[in-house]
């Protein structure tokens, strides 16, 4: 497939935003619980303003993928059998619980609203960030699957579709959060950094996992049955169409298997290796975390934009192999 940056962008993006978020509202939790320090309120709502950032960013994003953006609201109507209409749900529902949970932090509006075993408050924004943190896994759910659901596109119809997009966005978030725990000096560095690393590796191995499986997929689609003639032998000559057209520029990324095998090491360096490494030098030394955690982020981020390129790319239309072989 052609892979369209716009749709890049705005999976990378929301993926960062929804992982951020989960590591504020899991730092919220486990503060009120003792087992971390309890984050201020104006570090909560700053980080929220940030997740917002990133994914009104991946919103707009989305818009240059559009031939007619003024009907956007019109994919919303297909939620009952379409992924992209639920999706298109649920990201403005997630932002408007980040905006209030982080507004409720901002404004100090947090009343208890009873108690759990124990005598745990149940604050207002832990019910906020509770229902947030579910749209955010709802969020990664429908966006994978966009993707996921298409039968014949092999390289994308796995459960490791779903696993990826959840896995990968929630690492850069976490990475995100530490290097924002950092700058605002808050001892959450630790709990994020050590998070963001076994997500890290954990989406490396879930990534390779579908890299070798992808390498073994045997095409379920033949020359014969792309033209719909069975004889045994056929010989092609030509594109289809010698001249550019839709599927041409489309389904097909028009890059060379080098710049494929190229772009697959710089993904695996890039948004795994490099960062789990710079993670792991922050948690095992005492240097200044700063600087190596923003650099930890913007390198996985990079990876990432490089990682989705390549899961663009690599699915295989069926359609190419009439439009794109030459004899």
């Amino acid at each position: 497939m052609h892979p369209a940056f716009s749709v890049i962008f705005l999976t990378t993006l929301i993926g960062a935003g929804q992982g951020l978020f989960l590591a504020l509202f899991g730092a919220e939790a486990l503060g009120l619980l003792g087992v971390l320090p309890a984050p201020s309120s104006e570090f909560l709502a700053l980080g929220s303003v940030l997740a917002l950032v990133f994914l009104v960013l991946g919103l707009v994003a989305s818009f240059f993928h559009l031939g007619r953006p003024e009907r956007a609201w019109r994919t919303a109507t297909k939620w009952r059998t379409s992924w992209l209409s639920r999706e298109v749900i649920v990201l403005p529902a997630f932002m408007g619980l980040v905006f209030l949970y982080g507004a409720a932090h901002w404004f100090g509006v947090n009343p208890a609203l009873g108690t759990l075993p124990g005598e745990y408050p149940i604050l207002a924004t832990m019910l906020l960030g509770s229902l947030g943190a579910l749209l955010a896994v709802v969020l990664y759910v429908t966006t994978a699957m966009i993707y996921a659901c298409i039968k014949f596109l092999q390289e994308w119809h796995s459960p490791l579709t779903v696993v990826n997009y959840t896995v990968l966005g929630a690492a850069s978030g976490f990475t995100l959060a530490a290097a924002y725990s950092a700058w605002a000096g808050v001892p959450l560095v630790t709990f994020t950094a050590t998070i963001a690393v076994v997500l890290t590796l954990l989406g490396l191995a879930t990534r390779v996992a579908s890299l070798v499986r992808n390498s073994r997929i045997k095409a379920k689609s033949t020359v014969q049955t792309a033209i719909g003639v069975k004889h045994p032998r056929i010989q092609q000559k030509s594109q289809g169409f010698m001249g550019g057209s839709f599927n041409t520029r489309e389904f097909f990324h028009h890059m060379s298997a080098a710049f494929l095998r190229a772009m697959k090491w710089i993904f695996l360096l890039g948004a795994f290796v490099i960062p789990a490494l710079l993670l792991a030098i922050v948690l095992v030394t005492r240097i200044d975390p700063v600087g190596v955690l923003i650099a930890a982020f913007v390198i996985q981020y990079l990876g990432l934009v490089a990682e989705r390129w390549f899961f663009f790319a690599q699915a295989n239309h069926p359609q190419n192999i009439y439009y794109q072989s030459v004899g």
